[in-house]
């Protein structure tokens, strides 16, 4: 089977281009190599040249046309992994977010519409961040599903999630695919879309079609230079530089973070999977961490400590908790995540400490935020 991967030369595209070539895969990698991830000196960036000699590398952009036709020939499975990341940064760039991930899935879709007598599957990257809140229980309504918390009630201190009918406090449960979209963020809102597009499309066009919802992803290889997405590795450079952290809200908010092997486990799970068939699932896994913990273990990890700002601040658009309920993916995709938080953040920090230590500009970031409104 010859493999497209769009973003290839990205975190989870690079992971994911190793693995298939170790199981002998023929991979193409079609990415445009941005500097917000891969540095001013791209081709010297760790990523790229983490890619095998095997694989064949395009340089080139999902909006490009021509890049994509070039990129598609004699191709059996396309990964659609090629997107712009980051809730805050979504927020006032939203005609690039929409372009690249709605604009550019489009253009793939028409190009794959063309080839559909020898393309076979298509699997999208999709994200947790298109439930917003997500799976709730409230002691009165049972299973709710609450929408955006409001500006109102985050300026004076109140971060929980309140049921939508009684207003009571709601208790974080594990989110199903089954529950509604609620997007809080341009971000969320454009992943939504790749994921509309590509399970109604190919499927018309007689395509396998998969989207997984991937919860935080992390891992080595991970960007230490994004300052926009990756809250581990956001830390990390911020204790190595010896700067404090700002952790937003009351320190209580908690993610689900799932390590890149599993990840990269889940999409070989559904390329190798033989049925001409269809499914949208969560991959995480399946258990939540407070952020506060998560800056506490990794300056235990680092062996040095920084100050840990709890400022009750807040970014519009951002979520209090998320938790995927996998079970989906357990009984169809055989997916069991085989690296727990402990050792992942330990072989996480193993790496990052034998990186060289990366400029720091969340600062700037938060700044930049701040400016538009958007940071609090």
């Amino acid at each position: 089977m010859n493999i497209l991967i769009t973003g290839g030369a990205g975190f989870i595209g690079s992971s994911l281009a190793i693995r298939l070539v170790e199981l002998g895969y023929k991979v193409r990698v079609l990415d445009n190599l941005s500097p917000q991830i891969h540095g001013d000196d791209p081709q010297q960036s760790p990523l790229f040249l983490s890619l095998p000699r095997e694989v064949e590398f395009i340089h080139g952009s999902v909006l490009a046309r021509q890049d994509i036709a070039r990129a598609l020939s004699d191709v059996d499975c396309v990964v659609h992994l090629a997107a712009e990341t980051g809730t805050g940064q979504s927020m006032y760039a939203i005609k690039h977010y929409t372009d690249v991930n709605i604009g550019g899935t489009s253009i793939l879709l028409e190009e794959i519409a063309e080839r559909r007598e020898s393309i076979t599957k298509v699997i999208v990257a999709s994200s947790r961040a298109i439930y917003g809140e997500g799976d709730y229980l409230c002691s009165v309504h049972g299973r709710v599903f609450p929408g955006q918390r409001s500006d109102q009630e985050m300026q004076v201190g109140d971060f929980h999630v309140h049921c939508p009918f009684c207003g009571g406090l709601c208790q974080t449960i594990p989110t199903r695919e089954d529950s509604p979209p609620r997007p809080a963020s341009v971000y969320a809102i454009s992943k939504l879309s790749q994921e509309q597009l590509v399970m109604n499309i190919a499927p018309a066009l007689g395509l396998s079609a998969y989207a997984l919802r991937f919860q935080n992803v992390y891992g080595p290889g991970q960007s230490l230079s994004n300052p926009y997405t990756g809250i581990l590795s956001i830390f990390s450079t911020r204790i190595l530089n010896g700067s404090y952290i700002n952790i937003f809200e009351d320190g209580k908010e908690s993610r689900d973070f799932v390590y890149i092997s599993d990840v990269v486990t889940s999409l070989v799970a559904c390329i190798e999977r033989n049925t001409v068939a269809c499914g949208i699932f969560n991959i995480g896994s399946g258990s939540a961490v407070s952020v506060y913990e998560v800056a506490t273990k990794l300056q235990e990890h680092y062996g040095k400590k920084v100050q840990l700002k709890v400022t009750g601040q807040y970014r519009v658009g951002d979520i209090r908790h998320c938790m995927a309920d996998i079970s989906l993916a357990q009984e169809k995709l055989g997916f069991n995540p085989a690296v727990r938080i402990e050792h992942g953040l330990e072989q996480f920090v193993t790496w990052v400490k034998g990186e060289k230590v990366q400029h720091d500009g969340y600062e700037h970031s938060l700044e930049e935020l701040r400016d538009k409104g958007l940071f609090k």
